[in-house]
This record gives C-alpha cells, structure tokens and sequence, in this order.
C-alpha cells in the first residue's frame, strides 16, 4: 500500500484522517509497530505535524505509545471489547432517556432518513467503509436529538474505537456491513411509545454483536504476539 502526499492545508487533519482510515479499515494490522520516519517519508510531511496527528490517535486509543519501545497500532482484546460494550450501552441507553420526549416528525423522518440511507449502502454491499459512517450516524440519532453536549463529547471521543470494532464486526460475519434487516427493530422500538422496550432492545442489539465480535478475536488470537514485539510495517 502506498500513501499519496498530503496539501498544505489542514496537514495535521488530514494526517490523522489518513492514518485512521488505514488503521480502522484494518489495512495495517493492529499490534504493529509504525515509524515517524517512514510515515513522514511516505505521507510528505514534516515531522511536527506527524507528532501532533500521533499524538490525536494515541489519545484516542488506536494508537499506542511504548517508552523505549515505539508506536504501535492498538490491539482489540475481548476485555477490550467488553468495556466499549458496557460503556457505549450505557451512553446510549442515556440518550434514549434524554432524547425520549424531544420526539417529533421531523425528528422521526430524520430517523428514517438515515436508517434508509444505511440499507441502500448495505444492499449495494461495494462500500464496507461508507456502511460503518451510516451505521454511526444511524446510532448518533439519539445523542443529537438529546442536546445533551457532555453525551455527545463523550460519543464522538469513542468513534474512533467504534470503527474499528465495527470492522471486526464485518469480519465476523464475513460481509461488507450489517444485514439489510438488523436496525428495523432497533429503528422501530425508537418510533415507539415503550421506552423500557427500547433500552431492553439496545441492551440486546449491542450483546449480540459483541459476542460474534469477541469469538473472532478469541480465534484469531496469538498469545505470543502484544504490541512492542512485532516488526516495523511497510504500509507503501
């Protein structure tokens, strides 16, 4: 894989934009070690902008910094995932309590709206990459609609780790994003008038997914290999 150089503008943006669509695609393995100097040899970029986009990516966790070691892509383990699980239930669950009485039409039609565009993009099935934004944007419905800004910052810090599990959520079941049918319960209980209903749904619709997800890094895992003991990657 070869990275194009970046413009002038917005260089450290588009920087961590490029390294993220490659670590979250799957495109460089998670544990491998990464160099400033071949990511600055082969983005064209200096080596200040490089360390504050690095810096972005290590505070979000997708990458990780080892003293006397070097950066490493970040490693998902099945503790991993739980944690992401427990925590993204509970924001969300807190958002359909926000959220809950701010329901109108035009809230609603933008529900559909999105749930419409995600299943077109999943029917096409020739964009895994655009299936993820629209499965994060059908789930961001909730957190928007509240107006809650602590909820939200909260929701978008973890995006970066929810694209990444959404990855290996595809890899899981072996397809290029959700089943067509795996949102219409979840859209309808947000329609509806139970709002119990609807947190016993999420609590449900993100168990199942953790589970297959959990059981693909439990049968691709090699104890023998964590972050630091891996070799340098070429992403050219």
């Amino acid at each position: 894989m070869k990275l194009s150089p970046l413009g002038e503008a917005t260089r450290r943006d588009q920087i961590v934009r490029s390294l993220r669509d490659l670590i979250v695609s799957g495109a460089v393995p998670a544990g491998e070690r990464l160099t400033e100097t071949d990511l600055s040899s082969q983005m064209g970029v200096s080596r200040a902008p490089l360390r504050e986009a690095i810096r972005e990516l290590v505070s979000s966790g997708l990458l990780v910094s080892q003293p006397y070691r070097g950066l490493f892509v970040r490693e998902f383990s099945p503790r991993d995932l739980e944690e992401l699980y427990s925590l993204r239930t509970t924001l969300e669950a807190m958002a359909f309590r926000h959220c809950w009485d701010l329901r109108d039409d035009a809230a609603l039609a933008d529900l559909d709206r999105r749930h419409c565009d995600l299943v077109r993009t999943v029917e096409r099935g020739d964009d895994p990459a655009r299936a993820i934004e629209l499965e994060l944007a059908l789930h961001s419905w909730a957190y928007e609609l509240s107006g809650h800004r602590l909820l939200n910052e909260a929701w978008q810090r973890i995006h970066p780790n929810l694209q990444f599990y959404f990855t290996l959520h595809q890899r899981a079941h072996s397809r290029p994003g959700p089943r067509r049918d795996a949102h219409e319960v979840y859209v309808a209980r947000a329609r509806g008038q139970d709002l119990r209903a609807m947190l016993d749904h999420l609590e449900d619709h993100m168990r199942q997914g953790l589970l297959h997800t959990a059981q693909l890094l439990t049968h691709d895992a090699d104890p023998g290999i964590r972050p630091g003991t891996g070799t340098t990657t070429d992403i050219r």
